[in-house]
């Protein structure tokens, strides 16, 4: 079925911001006298900041420091926000879909005052979104799928498809039994998102964009 409404992810898919978000995990994780590799914290960015730590340094970090090390990770996004942009195309593509007559919902794991500050960088995208979930409206985060399913009842979505950079979103719409479409934006390979499951890959926002505006659908079973 063609999907009514579109959710999407923002960092990684909407603003440039994972490889920023490395490098504070990393450095959160060094003030605390831990040592983890950005590529590792790489393949974790997307997933519940909740899960990371634990993801990343074992249950015995989180237990012992894991609020500590959320707490450095913001300080340090905070210093290097400068550094994050919106993602190529996501202004088009959020105008795009508004003018193809589809329900917009962002749905970021990311708590409401983070998420509010990256939405500014979208300018009149922004006017866009029918609505805006955040990480503190659910219990459980990313790879679960409750932030989606929060979305789709925040529209009374009909039919969905998620678009979304990391292996966490693509298991998060399975989760919720919604389609995805990954994007090459996060740094997550093609095929990793096949793996995990995704309907289709694009290079970035912008490709989808051009989809649209060229009569193209947004899922390869409708085109």
């Amino acid at each position: 079925m063609t999907p009514t409404t579109v959710i999407l992810d923002l960092d990684g898919t909407l603003v440039d911001s994972v490889y920023v978000h490395t490098l504070a995990w990393r450095a959160a994780f060094r003030d605390v006298g831990l040592e983890v590799a950005a590529h590792r914290l790489h393949r974790l960015i997307g997933m519940g900041g909740d899960r990371l730590v634990a993801a990343a340094a074992g249950d015995a970090a989180e237990h012992a420091v894991g609020d500590q090390v959320r707490d450095l990770h913001k300080a340090h996004l905070d210093e290097l926000f400068g550094h994050v942009t919106a993602a190529d195309g996501a202004v088009e593509l959020l105008v795009s879909l508004r003018d193809h007559g589809l329900k917009v919902v962002l749905a970021s794991s990311g708590d409401s005052a983070d998420t509010d500050r990256l939405l500014d960088l979208l300018g009149e995208g922004r006017a866009v979104l029918d609505s805006v979930i955040t990480g503190s409206q659910a219990e459980r985060s990313k790879p679960d799928g409750e932030l989606l399913e929060i979305a789709l009842d925040a529209v009374d979505a009909e039919t969905a498809v998620v678009v979304g950079d990391a292996v966490w979103d693509v298991q998060a719409a399975h989760d919720a039994g919604v389609a995805c479409i990954g994007v090459l934006t996060g740094g997550f390979s093609e095929a990793e998102l096949r793996d995990a499951g995704a309907r289709d890959v694009v290079t970035s926002a912008r490709e989808l964009a051009e989809r649209l505006d060229a009569g193209g659908s947004l899922l390869p079973e409708d085109r």
